[in-house]
């Protein structure tokens, strides 16, 4: 483990002004998001697809620290040769690879997950940091059903323990960590069950990656937000949302980490954006900035609808996407600014 490699890696992803680029969509996922545009899920129009994105320069070069990259997707080269990964260090930004396999049914606990893929985990980052990749990341799902009681301590446990082990043979491979524990905003829970679940949720983790030895100074944390489920009645605002997130993270988080960087959890392009910047308006410790990926690119996949004269049109939406989150991750983004683009 190269520690100084791992805490420069762990600070230039949270530099700053700029953010990370969740690029690492499944085939299943892209298969969706291409079919609600009607364009066909093939290599090649993947390929054509991440392309744009990774030549839009001005996005990559200011705003995105960098792109996380499903397997197919380190692996491909551009249009004119050059490996896509090539493209992203072109541009100043760092690739980084999703190195889990998915969530699968946790046995004997109806409705939660485990995520899976630490066999055979550490010859494959092995591999990866060959490809060019110098992060990686690994997801755990905990939904919340009032209704049944879940989340259950076993399944946070388990899935806590999965994650410790996934960021120790990370470090050990000179990769350096994305930690992402995410409570699913799917439900009517209001936001009071969400930082409960949350806090919960962070504190076994945290507690685990101390017994794992990970080296705090060397990872990234990627939580959810402290939002109100999208069935919820009552919907909380920016304010509201900052003050209960960085309350949980407060409690929760060792300053050794240099950075958080949240996911979306499926807000909204403008709300996720919203809630980024009133969380830095207040601030913490660390850095607090976005890992986003629908909320970075869902207007670029519109305006691209698998047509090549949209290619410019699509990258022009992407950096501005880019740019908005970039002010929000340094509490300077306003609606003004949204609606002059």
């Amino acid at each position: 483990m190269d520690k100084d490699h791992l805490a420069r890696t762990a600070k230039a992803l949270v530099a700053e002004g700029r953010g990370i680029f969740a690029a690492d969509e499944s085939g299943g996922t892209i298969a969706k998001r291409f079919a609600a545009i009607g364009v066909g899920s093939t290599e090649e129009t993947r390929r054509d697809y991440r392309e744009l994105l990774f030549r839009s320069k001005d996005a990559l070069r200011q705003y995105i620290s960098g792109v996380i990259l499903f397997d197919e997707t380190i692996r491909q080269s551009a249009s004119d040769g050059a490996p896509l990964v090539k493209l992203i260090e072109a541009a100043g930004a760092i690739p980084g690879i999703k190195v889990d396999l998915g969530a699968r049914p946790l046995p004997n606990f109806p409705g939660e997950t485990i995520t899976e893929g630490l066999d055979g985990l550490h010859d494959r980052l092995m591999n990866y940091y060959g490809l060019g990749a110098r992060f990686a990341k690994w997801r755990a799902v905990i939904d919340i059903n009032q209704d049944t009681g879940v989340p259950t301590e076993y399944a946070v446990e388990a899935n806590a323990r999965a994650l410790a082990r996934y960021a120790a043979h990370c470090q050990d491979a000179n990769l350096a960590p994305i930690v992402e524990p995410e409570v699913l905003m799917d439900g009517d829970h209001d936001i009071e069950r969400c930082a409960e679940v949350t806090e919960f949720v962070l504190n076994r983790v945290f507690a685990a990656l101390y017994e794992a030895r990970v080296f705090l100074e060397g990872m990234a944390l990627k939580p959810n937000m402290v939002v109100a489920g999208k069935k919820c009645a009552r919907r909380a605002p920016p304010e509201q949302v900052a003050e209960a997130t960085l309350r949980v993270l407060r409690r929760t988080v060792p300053i050794a980490v240099p950075g958080v960087a949240f996911l979306s959890g499926g807000q909204s392009d403008v709300e996720a954006t919203a809630n980024l910047d009133a969380i830095n308006r207040i601030r913490g410790p660390w850095a607090l900035t976005f890992s986003y990926g629908r909320a970075l690119q869902t207007s670029a996949l519109k305006c691209w609808a698998g047509k090549p004269e949209n290619v410019k049109a699509a990258q022009a939406a992407f950096t501005h996407r880019a740019r908005m989150n970039a002010l929000a991750s340094q509490g300077r983004w306003t609606e003004k600014q949204e609606e002059a683009a």
